[in-house]
């Protein structure tokens, strides 16, 4: 998925929050998509928002597709609120439900008294189809999409300056590179280091991470790929033989994808500068998926490895990916293997 389209879902997913916060609610919301995250937040401010902790009781209504149909939703969405000016129908794993197409006639017609939320997980409704086109016509529908690898630590930085908190470009690295790009796994490690921090302290930084995530300042993939930049031999040697004593926390195949991940972007870097233009530091680190206080390292980096030496390392990580995943390796373990492909890269 595109950048753009994926920066219009976050746009449309904030303006839903703030409807929903302001007390501006539709009749019912379609939330779907390949990142759940958005949804469970969109879920939990309804759940907040449109009724009060007083009508929840007999107003508000939680059901799971796995266990119902379409026609024991529509039932329980055509009730009245008891005490209350609306009830709240949430149905979470929608996917799972049978017949969900029949919800196409309540989307027609849906009960002014009642909000229905219907959240399909790691699933979208064709848009060709009816049901689809109710459900935009009358309400609200949501269709989030994951992020990519270069937006993350954007990401990262925006969620933390919310919390009013700020955190360290090297910490945001490491949060990016050890949860990936999975929201509700990032999220809940996010919150655990903020529920942590001294009441004192207002900015995350490594060691922050490492004392409570457990992830080395000192022996990781962004400390291998930056020492490999740099060509500090001695460095690189000293991760590359602690990640070989340990293969079941540093895995060769996430090692390996890191490394290409590295030279990739090395390759943009020379793609750039190789057309004549004259971008700004911030359009190359755009570009590249960086954070541009990492420039200084890539400028480095392609001193180092000119474009036929970052075509060799690309070439020689392929290969000896593909010799970590067959019987090419032999006896090999997989520290030797790490230890021959940084070498070759680095000499």
């Amino acid at each position: 998925m595109g950048k753009k389209e994926i920066d219009n879902s976050i746009k449309s997913y904030r303006e839903i929050l703030s409807g929903i916060k302001g007390g501006s609610f539709k009749p019912f919301y379609l939330l779907m998509g390949e990142e759940p995250y958005y949804s469970d937040v969109i879920i939990d401010e309804i759940a907040r928002n449109a009724l009060t902790e007083d009508e929840r009781g007999f107003n508000q209504l939680i059901l799971y597709g796995s266990d119902v149909t379409a026609t024991q939703v529509v039932e329980s969405a055509r009730r009245y609120p008891m005490l209350a000016s609306r009830q709240v129908v949430i149905v979470k794993e929608a996917q799972m439900m049978d017949h969900l197409d029949e919800l196409e006639f309540y989307f027609r017609q849906p009960m002014p008294t009642t909000l229905l939320v219907v959240s399909l997980t790691n699933k979208s409704l064709d848009k060709r189809t009816t049901l689809y086109k109710s459900a935009i016509s009358n309400g609200v529908v949501f269709e989030s999409f994951s992020l990519r690898d270069d937006m993350i630590f954007s990401w990262i930085e925006s969620y933390i300056k919310s919390k009013g908190y700020s955190i360290s470009p090297e910490a945001a690295l490491l949060m990016g590179e050890y949860c990936g790009t999975e929201l509700r796994k990032l999220v809940l490690e996010l919150d655990k280091l903020l529920t942590n921090l001294p009441d004192t302290r207002k900015k995350i930084d490594t060691i922050e991470i490492e004392e409570n995530i457990g992830i080395s300042r000192e022996y990781n993939v962004f400390e291998l790929t930056k020492a490999i930049s740099f060509r500090d031999s001695v460095k690189i040697f000293k991760i590359v033989k602690h990640f070989g004593a340990s293969p079941r926390q540093f895995p060769l195949v996430v090692t390996i994808s890191a490394l290409f991940m590295h030279f990739s972007r090395l390759l943009k870097y020379h793609a750039i500068h190789a057309n004549g233009a004259k971008p700004s530091r911030e359009e190359i680190a755009s570009y590249l998926g960086i954070m541009p206080y990492f420039m200084p390292e890539y400028d480095h980096a392609a001193r180092n490895y000119p474009l036929i030496k970052c075509m060799e390392a690309i070439s020689l990580i392929r290969r000896y990916d593909s010799m970590g995943k067959s019987s090419q390796r032999g006896e090999a373990e997989d520290g030797d293997i790490l230890l021959e492909l940084v070498y070759k890269i680095s000499h």
